[in-house]
């Protein structure tokens, strides 16, 4: 069988994200043939916001322009909910009223996939920005996210008192930005071959076919 690392890189506020969290999912399932190494690395779409967040409508208008059913914001946020509908994802977007600081649940998605737990950690944070309007900027928030996917809590409150893996988080953030990436969800196979979107499930099994079948072969001798 044929093995892949593929890299998401992606940010927890980015809605777009949990999409393509559950499409690249559904498409490895589609390439049975292929072991798919799945590692989430970070990105901050918007690496200025406070540490303490900032009121979501207010920063969205600003970014969006007005709130208006013919605004641009309105019109992605209908998408974003028929697609999310297509893959079970509850956007909650109407209860949603703060934009945190995401660098924190970064780090906290490095510790859980450090022991096998990335994607238990993607989809919990997700899910408590998106469909329950958590503050996942919040320690409180993360160490009981923490818990709810079987971390330690009080391992997980100890490394977000310190400086644990603040300037590795930030190091990764870099790295991609200098490859190029400015929006996510960004899929990167063998550091060689990049998709941006959250394409199809089905577009994404053939970038998946289509990386493995670049990569050498192992040869059998006997």
């Amino acid at each position: 069988m044929t093995k892949l690392t593929l890299e998401m890189v992606s940010d927890l506020v980015c809605p777009w994200c949990w999409l393509g969290l559950r499409r690249i999912q559904n498409a490895i399932a589609l390439v049975p043939e292929v072991e798919v190494e799945l590692l989430f690395r970070p990105f901050e779409l918007d690496p200025t916001i406070p540490e303490g967040g900032v009121n979501y409508r207010d920063y969205m208008a600003k970014k969006f322009g007005p709130e208006t059913e013919e605004g641009r914001w309105a019109a992605m946020r209908e998408a974003l909910e028929q697609f999310g509908e297509e893959e079970g994802i509850p956007y909650h977007f109407n209860e949603m009223r703060h934009r945190p600081n995401s660098f924190d649940a970064h780090r906290l998605v490095r510790w859980a996939q450090g022991q096998g737990k990335g994607a238990d950690a993607k989809e919990a944070l997700f899910s408590a920005y998106f469909e329950h309007a958590r503050d996942i900027g919040d320690h409180e928030v993360l160490a009981d996210i923490g818990e709810e996917i079987g971390l330690e809590r009080d391992i997980v409150e100890k490394l977000l008192a310190s400086d644990a893996d603040i300037e590795e988080t930030k190091r990764e953030e870099e790295t991609f930005r200098q490859m190029g990436i400015s929006g996510v969800p960004t899929y990167i196979a063998m550091r060689k071959i990049a998709v941006q979107g959250a394409e199809s499930s089905e577009k994404l099994a053939k970038f998946i076919k289509a990386s493995a079948q670049q990569m050498p072969q192992e040869r059998s001798y006997g």
